[in-house]
């Protein structure tokens, strides 16, 4: 069976995510949100998903143990059966319990060109070293931070006069690119021995 549904977990303003809700709207991305999941309930992406009319449900993090939280994610996504899970600025590092339960089934974006400069403040760590291209990967979640198999890179030269704000502005433009051909990729080549 074609499974094309896609779970998105996000914990801010959720660009990522209206970027691929907008290529499923234009026909570009041949998917279906089954579910958005938000750790915090003020989140904007949150109320985007709900104006959207989309399945939107909040799982409060704060306080909250980690390994019952995942669990309690764990259950929560089961119940969707999504194809994939998308992290869309998701500000929690995933336990193992989460990455066993969907191996090779959660999608991630990072602001660098991995393995370059994983973990926080990537625009940041590529400034402080010179670089002259930075930009974004879509990967596979592991258990590692930022270290699962690579699907596709874009690369955005850092022009002269950079700072973090204006390098990681001209990146996301390329996340909002990247991240819904990613899934397409991946959703494609699960979907090619099916039916």
């Amino acid at each position: 069976m074609d499974n094309r549904r896609l779970a998105i977990l996000l914990s801010g303003r959720g660009s990522n995510f209206v970027a691929i809700h907008e290529a499923i709207r234009r026909g570009d991305l041949n998917a279906t949100i089954c579910c958005v999941i938000s750790n915090v309930a003020e989140a904007a992406g949150f109320g985007r998903a709900r104006e959207f009319g989309l399945k939107a449900e909040c799982l409060p993090s704060k306080g909250a143990d980690r390994e019952a939280y995942d669990r309690r994610l764990v259950e929560k996504l089961i119940k969707y059966d999504p194809a994939l899970i998308c992290l869309a600025g998701f500000m929690r590092i995933l336990s193992p319990a989460v990455i066993r339960a969907f191996p090779k089934r959660i999608l991630n974006i990072h602001p660098a060109l991995l393995p370059s400069f994983p973990g926080l403040h990537a625009q940041r760590q590529a400034l402080e070293h010179g670089v002259k291209v930075s930009g974004c990967t879509v990967h596979f979640a592991d258990e590692g931070v930022d270290t699962g198999p690579i699907i596709l890179q874009r690369a955005v030269e850092v022009r002269e006069g950079d700072d973090e704000e204006t390098l990681s502005a001209r990146i996301l433009e390329q996340e909002h690119q990247a991240y819904w051909r990613a899934i397409a990729l991946v959703l494609d080549r699960m979907n090619a021995g099916a039916g």
